[in-house]
């Protein structure tokens, strides 16, 4: 696709000039077609939001521009090989590709390294560095049978 360079190279400049803001070096465009819908930077800092990175910020403009959850027939294009959090909520908005420039390693050797977390994933929840206990999973449960009873439930 021609448009690729282009949308990387924006999520690239987005990475490197908007740390003048506060945030770190991370920038990402989301894009339909030869069009972008969606821009972020990293604005963990300036917004004291843990989840503020780049990949997230761009999703939630896309979507706020876009009117909508899913980014369906959307590309996702990032100065760095998203994080596990991205990665997730890249699959979330069920965007079509992901395009990246830097790879974690790269990022990793910046101060930046998930590596830890990727380790965590496949480990039981109350074996992980932060461990997590069930707590009165029936009454949870009823919030999930009201919605499959729900006939005016939105679907995603």
């Amino acid at each position: 696709m021609p448009y690729r360079e282009r949308f990387l190279r924006e999520a690239i400049r987005l990475s490197i000039e908007k740390q003048t803001e506060g945030g770190g070096p991370f920038g990402a465009v989301v894009a339909r077609g030869s069009e972008i819908v969606g821009r972020g930077w990293n604005r963990v800092v300036p917004e004291n939001d843990p989840t503020a990175h780049a990949e997230i910020m761009a999703i939630r403009d896309a979507c706020r521009n876009l009117g909508t959850f899913s980014l369906e027939g959307c590309e996702i294009y990032s100065s760095c090989e998203p994080c596990p959090m991205c990665l997730s909520a890249i699959y979330w908005a069920r965007l079509d590709d992901i395009h990246f420039a830097a790879t974690r390693k790269d990022a990793a050797e910046a101060g930046f390294d998930d590596a830890a977390i990727y380790a965590e994933i496949p480990k039981a929840p109350a074996e992980r560095a932060v461990p997590a206990y069930e707590h009165l999973r029936e009454e949870a449960r009823e919030a999930f049978r009201v919605w499959m009873d729900n006939p005016e439930k939105t679907r995603y």
